[in-house]
């Protein structure tokens, strides 16, 4: 429910700040014009100039702010870990309470949450517990969450790897209009060959102001992902060494939300 909400979100302020966003992109690269007469171009006039290239790059830069959005309210370690529910899962691994950590699991589902629970599914609550199942459970959850967040953030790496190739075929194509301009009236319009080499150096500039964001905002976010996900491991590692021993872990009280371990339980009891 939470990702869902988060997407709607996110969709909304690609719808609100895409055309925004691609305005800026389009006035940006613009070629200045010189003269003793400088008249200012509006968006529409930077499309139409832009020729058809320019649609496709409009739709990359919504989907670049959409996925911007959603990556950076969907990628943070708090909505993520939940390190805020940390205590009572230790309390709950030392009681040896399953079934009440799996319906926490539940109650608040996000990336922690819900591998923990693909591993809690495997336990007995009635033998003994096979760590070596719930570990392969944990494995498999892992993997699939994984792949699933990681495609927001590599359309991201999609958008930017095919904006600048878009914006080249641009460029090409209005090399040829400007070659064919040539060829059929020669040099004594350079008003026509001047909107052909314009529509070439528009589309170039958008495709490359379209890019670099979105890889930035790659490299960013899946860089914050992956340490996330190295954080996941250890935490999760943790709450299993807890529930195979019942003892806390060396340097449990460095996770979570912060405090020391051994509050945890007190706070529960509370």
């Amino acid at each position: 429910m939470m990702t869902k909400k988060l997407i709607k979100m996110a969709f909304c302020l690609s719808l609100i700040m895409g055309p925004v966003a691609f305005a800026q992109e389009a006035t940006d690269a613009a070629p200045e014009a010189t003269g003793p007469k400088v008249e200012k171009t509006t968006l529409m006039q930077m499309i139409k100039q832009g020729g058809w290239s320019m649609y496709p790059l409009g739709l990359f830069s919504v989907g670049m702010v959409f996925f911007m959005v959603q990556n950076f309210l969907s990628l943070r370690e708090k909505v993520l870990l939940r390190p805020d529910l940390m205590p009572d899962f230790v309390q709950l691994m030392k009681d040896k309470k399953i079934l009440e950590a799996h319906s926490l699991c539940k109650e608040n589902e996000t990336l922690f949450t819900y591998v923990f629970a693909a591993g809690l599914e495997r336990c007995s609550t009635t033998g003994e517990i096979n760590f070596g199942k719930i570990k392969e459970a944990i494995e498999e959850a892992s993997t699939e969450e994984v792949t699933q967040y990681m495609k927001a953030v590599d359309y991201l790496s999609i958008i930017g790897a095919t904006a600048p190739m878009l914006g080249l075929l641009g460029t090409v194509s209005g090399m040829i209009k400007a070659f064919q301009t040539i060829g059929s009236k020669g040099m004594g319009k350079p008003e026509e060959l001047a909107g052909n080499i314009g529509e070439a150096l528009v589309t170039t500039a958008t495709g490359l102001i379209i890019a670099i964001p979105c890889m930035l905002s790659y490299y960013y976010f899946r860089n914050n992902f992956i340490k996330s996900t190295a954080s996941l491991g250890r935490q999760i590692g943790a709450l299993l060494d807890t529930l195979e021993s019942g003892d806390l872990p060396l340097g449990f009280e460095d996770m979570g939300s912060g405090k020391k371990a051994g509050k945890a339980p007190k706070a529960v009891a509370e």
